[in-house]
């Protein structure tokens, strides 16, 4: 009986140990089982045989590693032999935490059970599981066939009315924000702005536009004005009218605003004929003066009422005050404003509404927009603006709130005047509530807080106001994918319907989703598998469907998403999760390689140092963990319950410790070896002890553009002016981010003041740098090699004078001085710049030694941690047979670099295989829409004589870069009419 009873508890250990793995709130339930049962067994001495085998039972059922319990017997014996490393420090201070008196356990079973806390300290919410992970929902528009779209709107755009290219435009925008080059969506909405006919979109769009490059917006100084290139300008937004070449007028912020003198309201010379009493005081006046400020006082004064008759009119009871008559009087002499007080000028709008005077309201319209400054000038001021139907006025409050963003949405006043119905209506009837507005609202509001009520209530604004078949699709899906996150899963499947009987095909994955989550799992199964078989199978179908599907059916959904598309992270995710749950923990870190080879992404940061924590490279974890920082600082680990921060600094005792100088070392190994995430690993590390170094910050930004970071980076070099400790400095990153952004002429002139302050490495740098981004005559060249000469003279690190040796070997070749040139890369070689190799093996190229050139990139792919471009460039100094095989490399490492397509798609249509030559190259546009890819297979098409399909992908290719002009003589040529 007492056997049974044993055997009874050991299985309800089992069932528990399955239900509850890494739970910690079932622990102490656990314990005390075990505590019973062990008990149990004392007591049968008659059960001493089975002992051993019960035991054996429970090792196996992995309770402490599963549950990550405590040990039930904590030992009492000797403490292990002092240890000298930091790991067996913190080990010994967990045993000694957990040491009890006993005499049971074995002083092994206490570094095992010390082992198992520390997991427990740093993996406390245990390691993901494969059936938990979903892929995320993109809130954006994404198609089936992207290209189709691209060419679709670059039609709308081209054949509209000025008139309506903003709206066009506006659309293009919402298509290109699910692309993943973030400047092209700035660059269409620059568009939107650029073609604005009215107010009140300028405002929006130009509020907008400033949001977007608030990373790279200066604090504390006046060089880089407030208006994002005029365009932004908050003055010019409040001029109406259709003016596409506003970019190219000058900024009316800079335009010094004075006031009228109080003189030009003298009466001296005034023949006065009338007055209007009010009270016991009379305002003297000019008949037909005052007649001229609108037709009800025309009528009035000259209408044959009998008001026409008197000189002196009773006007006491139209709510007119003394001051504010006077200041009628004054304004139908002198039409101006400026000259009263603002309690005087809003009297005078109220009046102006009363009596319809057009001129006088448009005065105290335009004057009282000017007043609007910050935040509380706007919460007062838009409220006499919607009273009073003042369209500039409010348009100035609605800009400032929109300048405030996000913080002003936490204002319940500035919430209530967009979201409340009241609100909205008034919104409506002055001219100001519209879909970019709600749009643009919504989009920030998203970013700030998905699951927010007033998230909510803007998207539901949003629907409202949308009209066309792409409004509905952005609003319905946006609102459907927040519900979703809500986890009000009824409505949002009612809003992922909505978004695809509006032409949403992509919003089917909502659809699914939302049954699976209410527990329809073969329904969701059903949609997706009807979408693969009636549409061109896409990654994104065959990722949704493998989360209704098990086993290898799963699997080979996942594989073939990747197949299709290898930017998505979640089957990579999925199969390393499912070999970490087989302790294939180094083949799981090797899975999530392959991505982080060519895209760099928080998500998966965090997937891989969750996974090192569990296999015990703590180095390795710390390594990801401060790469993610770097990418966003405030990032939430472990399901967002852990701070990055907080596991940084559980992790530091355990790995090896360096001072600034150990640092400089590494950093210098990492950057020679091109490990761009260990690079910023040890950024991370040294700006923990040193956070104002304005040159750290200044390289965090250079790494994070290598991994095609922007955002991250702009704000690295934000960071690194703002800590700037000299004039000379700030100037050059000021530089940086002007010429980051676009802004070439600027950056010169940063660099230029910067060395007239103080010669540096830096400043001749930057102006080499951005010189040589253009193409150079002879004169050119020889300056850019002046100023890297300079440069080089200055002092600086190893790590940057390679770099300036690297780009001046560059230009030497650019001017077919190849020894020069090869002396250049041979000591930037000498002093770690791996990257050099590329350049002296095109000096030998350049020199007919081909094999030399082939072996000197065999050097760099040897050397470097991340080395697809190496392979590529490889592969133009071999044989076709071993060029192919360097791109296939090139390709599996990166599938985004569009070469390797571009050439295999050439050989293939030299060897008249058209069909596969537009298959190799359509692989890569299904998943990266890319102009060259796109120009290529366009002259492809119109070299096979199929104009329609040459003249779609022109089309795609110009509405990513409407300027390209072999694009445009090629779309010129498929446009003319065959013989």
């Amino acid at each position: 009986m007492k056997v049974r009873h044993v055997f009874r508890l050991t299985q309800r250990i089992t069932q528990l140990s399955k239900i509850v793995r890494g739970r910690r709130e079932v622990v102490s339930r656990l314990r005390s089982l075990i505590f019973r049962l062990t008990n149990r067994i004392k007591n049968l001495g008659k059960c001493s045989t089975m002992q051993p085998n019960l035991f054996t039972t429970m090792r196996s059922l992995k309770l402490i590693e599963g549950c990550k319990a405590t040990q039930v017997y904590p030992s009492s014996s000797p403490p292990p032999p002092p240890s000298t490393g930091l790991r067996e420090k913190l080990l010994q201070h967990l045993q000694d935490h957990f040491r009890v008196n006993s005499t049971r356990s074995k002083p092994s079973h206490t570094h095992q059970n010390a082992a198992v806390s520390l997991d427990s300290l740093l993996l406390p919410h245990g390691l993901p599981v494969s059936d938990l992970l979903e892929p995320h929902i993109d809130p954006s528009l994404r198609f089936v066939d992207s290209i189709e779209k691209l060419a679709e709107v670059h039609r709308r755009i081209e054949n509209c009315p000025n008139h309506e290219k903003s709206e066009a435009f506006l659309e293009q925008c919402a298509i290109v924000r699910g692309l993943t080059d973030p400047k092209l969506f700035r660059r269409s909405l620059r568009s939107t702005r650029q073609h604005a006919v009215n107010v009140h979109t300028k405002v929006v769009l130009s509020s907008w536009l400033r949001y977007e490059r608030r990373e790279d917006e200066l604090i504390g100084t006046t060089s880089m004005d407030c208006c994002g290139r005029n365009l932004g300008c908050p003055n010019m937004s409040l001029v109406s009218g259709y003016d596409p070449e506003s970019v190219y007028n000058r900024c009316l912020c800079s335009r010094s605003e004075t006031n009228d003198d109080v003189s030009e309201c003298s009466t001296s010379e005034v023949d006065y004929d009338m007055s209007f009493c009010i009270g016991d005081e009379e305002v003297r006046c000019v008949r037909y003066k005052i007649a001229s400020l609108s037709r009800p006082f025309k009528v009035m004064l000259y209408g044959g009422f009998r008001e026409t008759r008197l000189s002196a009119i009773n006007f006491a009871l139209n709510g007119v005050s003394l001051e504010g008559m006077r200041a009628a009087e004054a304004f139908s002499r002198i039409h101006k404003v400026e000259i009263f007080p603002v309690n005087i000028v809003l009297e005078l709008l109220t009046l102006a509404n009363r009596f319809c005077c057009d001129e006088l309201k448009a005065a105290c319209d335009s004057y009282l927009s000017r007043l609007v400054k910050d935040l509380d000038d706007a919460l007062l001021l838009i409220e006499y603006g919607l009273e009073e139907a003042a369209y500039l006025l409010v348009a100035a409050c609605i800009q400032v709130f929109l300048r405030e963003l996000p913080s002003s949405m936490r204002n319940p006043n500035v919430v209530k005047i967009f979201c409340s119905v009241e609100g909205r209506e008034r919104l409506v009837l002055v001219g100001h509530g519209s879909f970019v507005l709600y749009l643009f609202l919504s989009q920030i509001a998203m970013e700030d807080d998905m699951t927010s009520n007033t998230t909510v209530m803007l998207l539901e604004c949003l629907v409202e106001y949308a009209v066309e078949a792409w409004q509905k699709q952005v609003a319905c899906h946006q609102l459907g994918a927040v519900m979703l996150e809500r986890k009000e899963y009824k409505d949002a499947e009612r809003w992922f319907s909505s978004a695809v009987e509006a032409g949403h095909v992509y919003s089917l994955v909502g659809v699914a989703r939302s049954k699976f989550k209410r527990g329809h799992r073969y329904s969701a199964y059903k949609i997706m598998n009807s979408l693969i078989s009636d549409c061109s199978a896409t990654g994104w179908m065959h990722q949704e469907r493998s989360l209704y599907c098990s086993g290898k059916e799963k699997l080979l959904d996942l594989d073939i998403a990747t197949d299709l598309d290898p930017t998505l992270t979640f089957p990579y995710k999925f199969r390393a999760v499912s070999l970490s749950e087989e302790s294939q923990f180094g083949a799981a870190v090797a899975e999530l390689n392959k991505i982080m080879g060519f895209k760099v992404s928080p998500d998966c940061l965090e997937m891989r140092a969750w996974i090192s924590i569990a296999m015990e490279d703590y180095e390795g974890a710390l390594k990801d963990i401060r790469a993610l920082l770097t990418l966003e600082p405030n990032f939430l680990m472990f399901n967002k319950k852990i701070h990055g921060d907080h596991m940084v600094e559980l992790l530091r005792p355990l790995v090896q410790q360096w001072n600034q100088a150990d640092c400089w070392m590494q950093l210098y190994d990492r950057w020679s070896s091109v490990d761009d995430i260990g690079s910023l690993a040890v950024v991370h590390h040294m700006l923990a002890n040193d956070p104002g170094k304005s040159l750290l910050r200044f390289r965090q930004s250079l790494l994070l553009l290598r991994l095609n970071c922007q955002k991250a980076a702009m704000r690295s070099l934000r960071l690194a002016r703002n800590h700037s400790k000299s004039e000379h400095e700030r100037l050059v990153y000021e530089g940086w981010i002007l010429y980051d952004t676009g802004h070439r002429e600027e950056a010169l002139a940063k660099a230029e003041e910067s060395i007239s302050i103080q010669r540096s490495f830096e400043a001749y740098f930057l102006k080499a740098y951005a010189l040589a981004d253009s193409a150079l005559d002879p004169e050119s060249s020889k300056y850019v090699i002046q100023l890297l000469e300079e440069a080089l003279r200055c002092p600086s690190d190893g790590l940057r004078k390679g770099q300036a040796l690297n780009n001046l070997g560059s230009v030497y070749v650019d001017c077919d001085k190849l020894d020069l040139a090869a002396d250049c890369y041979t000591n930037a070689l000498n002093i770690k710049h791996t990257r050099a190799h590329q350049g002296l093996a095109r000096v030998y190229h350049l020199k007919h030694q081909r094999k030399w050139a082939y072996d000197e990139m065999t050097k760099l792919i040897e050397k470097a941690r991340n080395n697809a471009s190496a392979f590529e460039k490889r592969s133009e100094y071999c044989d076709r047979e071993m060029a192919q095989s360097d791109l296939g490399m090139a390709t599996l490492l990166d599938p985004l670099r569009t070469y390797p397509y571009r050439y295999r798609a050439a050989v293939l249509m030299d060897d008249h295989k058209e069909t596969e030559a537009i298959e190799e190259l359509s692989k890569a546009l299904a998943f990266k829409p890319d102009l060259q890819l796109l120009h290529l297979r366009a002259a492809f098409y119109d070299s096979m004589g199929k104009s329609a399909e040459a003249i779609r992908d022109c089309e795609a290719a110009l509405s990513l870069d409407p300027n390209h002009t072999d694009t445009i003589d090629l779309y010129n040529k498929a446009r003319e009419p065959q013989p």
